[in-house]
């Protein structure tokens, strides 16, 4: 099949292996001093290690592979004592797994004891919305707009809000927002319109908000790339959120 997949140019790698910890899959690995490919069905094709690389040796390219076989992930990783992304030995509540999931470690079906509910009457009209702005998807957002001169800004991936009670008052207050997902968008699209954001409005900051599952770090390494792309030295930070909703260091 035609898919995106990770191409390393090994007259550029220097085999430092900056790029092995930061696939999640196990997909990369060092072999005679240069980093390879361990198999192509290992390979989600995200890119989550192209900003760890000195060099600039790995790409993404589109070409004939296998498909990305999750199966083959978690055989490959439990044989190298590796931590299978999405399981967490210390999440506070317990999840049920389904055998039926997606092409990706993150699209793994899960469902999680819910907390205490708060009586509704206690809750409502309580909370205010910190959203300053509209549209905030990246593909909607006019790179122009007024809201982004001097502002601080917030990348959020797209389950973010969903996962984390706080997201409003903790993160989005007194920032602008855009949001996208790296798993269903081209990531990319996601660089080059970040990188005519950074260039045509003065942000004063960057952070990049994400999920801690794999396909996720394609949105902190589209920003990372449209901050080196556009040539500005602009403060930057990532955090990450667990699928039951922790604060992730």
């Amino acid at each position: 099949m035609l898919r995106k997949i990770v191409k390393i140019d090994r007259d550029k790698c220097d085999g430092c292996g900056l790029c092995v910890p930061s696939c999640a899959e196990g997909a990369i690995k060092i072999v005679d001093g240069k980093a390879v490919l361990a198999a192509d069905n290992l390979c989600d094709g995200l890119g989550a290690c192209l900003g760890e690389c000195p060099r600039d040796a790995i790409t993404v390219e589109e070409r004939e592979a296998g498909e990305f076989d999750e199966a083959a992930v978690e055989q490959h990783l439990t044989a190298q004592g590796m931590p299978v992304p999405g399981q967490h030995n210390a999440a506070p509540a317990p999840a049920e797994t389904s055998p039926h999931h997606g092409g990706c470690p993150g699209s793994r079906a899960m469902s999680f004891a819910r907390q205490k509910e708060t009586p509704a009457s206690e809750v409502l009209g309580s909370r205010r919305s910190q959203l300053a702005q509209w549209p905030v998807q990246l593909h909607l957002v006019s790179t122009s707009a007024p809201y982004f001169q001097g502002a601080d800004l917030l990348i959020t991936a797209d389950c973010v809000p969903v996962a984390y009670a706080g997201y409003h008052e903790d993160f989005l207050k007194g920032r602008s927002v855009v949001m996208g997902c790296p798993k269903l968008d081209d990531n990319q699209f996601y660089q080059q319109k970040l990188t005519e954001l950074f260039i045509r409005s003065d942000i004063k900051s960057v952070t990049v908000l994400k999920m801690e599952v794999p396909c996720c770090g394609g949105i902190a390494v589209a920003a990372r790339q449209a901050i080196a792309a556009s040539g500005k030295q602009i403060p930057y930070s990532e955090v990450t959120i667990g699928i039951q909703g922790q604060v992730r260091e």
